[in-house]
C-alpha cells in the first residue's frame, strides 16, 4: 500500500463511530494516531493492506473504550478487590452522593449562622463517637494519613521514629514504609529482628531526639513460628513512660468483629488500638470499612488538633463527595452497631452471607442458564478472600459456578465476558473458569446467567 491508499481519518471515525460509544473527537484522535504510526511503517517498507489497518484500528478502539471507568460484575471471589474499585458503596451512601453532587451542600457553611462553617464538622464527630476516641479527622488516603502524622510529629531535633523491623511493611503499588517515613522527613530507627521484637529492643532504641514509636499492622501477610513481639498495653506503657506518642497503621479498618460476621480470623480494630494505649491510629477508609479511598486520623484530640493545623493538610484533604460517602457509612455503622448483619455496608453483608443462600442463587441460575452446548456449568464449593491487603490467612468458605467449555476456548470466553455488557470477571482455576457467588451480588445474577446463556448456547 501507497501513503496515498491510506484510509482517511474522517471515513474511518464514521465507520467506526457506531461500534464504540465514545466522543466522535476522541475517536478522530485515536484514528489520526495509528494512522501516523501505520504512515511510519509504509515508509520503512513495510506491506499492509487497508483491511488490515481497518481491523487494527477497530480492534485498538475497541480496547481503547474498554479502559472508560464502567460498572463489573466481580466473580473472583475478592470482596475488596484493589483492581476493581475495593468495596462497593451501600445504597444509602450512594444516594447522598447523587443529591450532593448534583447540587450546593453546606461544605463549608453554618447554616443556622448564616456564616463560615468548619469543614467535616459532623463527620468527624461520627468518627469519634464511633471509634470511642478523642477526636478523629479524616484525609484522601491512609499512606496520606501516615504522612501528615509524621510530617506534624517528627521534626527539629525529635525526627527519629522507630519501627520494629518486622512491621517494615510494603504496601500497595510498591509503597513501603521507610519510604514514606522518607518522604515525612523523618529518621527510620530499626529495631529488634524480622520475627522477633522485644520491649527491651525498643528501651534500648529511645534517645533525645526519638519523635514517636510507630507499629505497622501487617494486614497483607503474616509471620508464623519462631516469632515475639510486646503487647501493645506493655509498648503504650514505655512509650509514655518516657512522653513519646505511640502511633500505629492498623491499614484495614475494620470497624466491626469480623469473627462474628463469618468464620474468619479477628481482625484488629481502631477501637481495640485505642482502648490498649496507642495515642493515634489510622487506617484506610475504603477496606474493610466498606466506603469511600480515605485515611482516617482518630485518637489524641491535641495531637488531631496539631495535625490539622499543618499546612500540609490542605493538600490532603477530602473533598465534598468523599466526605459526603464517607459520612453516611459512618452514620450506618452507628444505626446498625447492635444489629451488624442488618448493615448497609455491601462489603460486610457479602461476608456474611450464609453458604446455604449462596447456593440457592446458583441453583436458580443453572435454571435461567437453561440447555447450552458450548460447555458444561456445574456448582462447586469454593473459598473467598477478602483481599485489599486485608487478612491473608482468612479463607470464606463459599459457592462458585464452574464453566468447563467445550465448544469455546478458555480464552475467549474469558475474554468475552470482560468484554460484554455487563463486563463480568472470574477467574480460572486448574483449566476451569469459575465465578464465585460471594462477590456477586443477588441482583446481578439473572444479568450473569443471561450473558452465559448468550455466550454458551449459539
Amino acid at each position: 500500500m501507497s501513503l496515498r491508499e491510506l484510509p482517511s481519518v474522517e471515513k474511518l471515525a464514521n465507520s467506526l463511530n457506531h461500534s464504540v460509544q465514545l466522543p466522535k473527537p476522541l475517536i478522530i484522535g485515536f484514528i489520526r494516531r495509528e494512522i501516523d504510526l501505520f504512515r511510519q511503517q509504509i515508509l520503512a517498507g513495510s506491506t499492509i493492506t487497508a483491511e488490515e489497518i481497518q481491523v487494527s484500528i477497530s480492534t485498538k478502539l475497541n480496547d481503547f473504550a474498554a479502559s472508560k471507568l464502567q460498572p463489573v460484575v466481580n466473580g473472583t471471589g475478592v470482596l475488596i478487590h484493589t483492581n476493581l474499585g475495593r468495596s462497593p458503596l451501600g445504597t444509602t451512601a450512594a444516594d447522598a452522593l447523587r443529591d450532593i453532587a448534583t447540587g450546593y451542600s453546606n461544605l463549608e457553611f453554618n447554616l443556622p449562622e448564616g456564616v463560615r462553617g468548619k469543614r467535616a464538622g459532623y463527620l468527624e464527630t461520627a468518627l469519634a463517637c464511633l471509634l470511642n476516641a478523642e477526636a478523629a479527622t479524616v484525609v484522601n488516603n491512609c499512606a496520606a494519613a501516615l504522612v501528615i502524622i509524621l510530617k506534624h510529629m517528627s521534626n527539629g531535633e525529635k525526627n527519629e521514629v522507630i519501627v520494629s523491623r518486622g512491621e517494615l511493611v510494603e504496601i500497595g503499588g510498591g509503597f513501603r514504609i521507610p519510604e514514606i517515613l522518607e518522604t515525612s522527613g523523618a529518621k527510620l530507627v530499626e529495631v529488634g529482628a524480622t520475627n522477633k521484637t522485644h520491649l527491651e529492643d525498643y528501651r534500648k532504641a529511645i534517645t533525645d531526639k526519638t519523635a514517636l514509636i510507630l507499629k505497622v499492622h501487617r494486614s497483607n501477610f503474616y509471620i508464623g513460628g519462631f516469632t515475639d513481639e510486646p503487647e501493645v498495653t506493655e509498648l503504650s506503657a514505655l512509650a509514655h513512660e518516657y512522653h513519646i506518642p505511640l502511633v500505629e497503621d492498623i491499614g484495614s479498618g475494620a470497624i466491626m468483629n469480623t469473627d462474628e460476621l463469618a468464620p474468619i480470623n479477628h481482625e484488629p480494630t481502631p477501637q481495640d488500638a485505642l482502648k490498649n494505649g496507642i495515642d493515634l491510629v489510622c487506617f484506610s477508609g475504603d477496606k474493610l470499612l466498606g466506603g469511600p479511598q480515605s485515611g482516617i486520623i482518630a485518637g489524641n484530640a491535641e495531637l488531631i488538633a496539631g495535625i490539622k493545623n499543618e499546612p500540609f493538610f490542605r493538600a490532603v484533604r477530602c473533598d465534598k463527595l468523599i466526605l459526603t460517602v464517607l459520612q453516611e457509612s459512618i452514620d450506618e455503622y452507628l444505626r446498625t452497631q447492635s444489629e451488624p448483619r442488618q448493615t448497609d455496608v455491601p462489603t460486610l453483608r457479602s461476608l456474611a452471607e450464609p453458604v446455604e443462600n449462596l447456593r440457592t442463587r446458583a441453583e436458580k441460575m443453572l435454571e435461567q442458564i437453561g440447555s447450552i452446548s458450548k460447555a458444561t456449568i456445574t456448582i462447586t464449593e469454593s473459598i473467598a478472600t477478602t483481599g485489599g491487603g486485608t487478612m491473608p490467612t482468612s479463607q470464606i468458605p463459599s459457592i462458585a459456578l464452574e464453566v468447563n467449555p467445550t465448544g469455546i476456548s478458555l480464552n475467549k470466553l474469558s475474554r468475552s465476558l470482560r468484554t460484554g455488557a455487563p463486563a463480568i470477571v472470574g477467574y480460572t482455576d486448574k483449566g476451569i473458569f469459575k465465578l464465585d457467588l460471594r462477590t456477586i451480588f443477588s441482583w446481578q445474577d439473572e444479568a450473569v446467567a443471561s450473558q452465559l446463556n448468550h455466550l454458551l448456547s449459539s
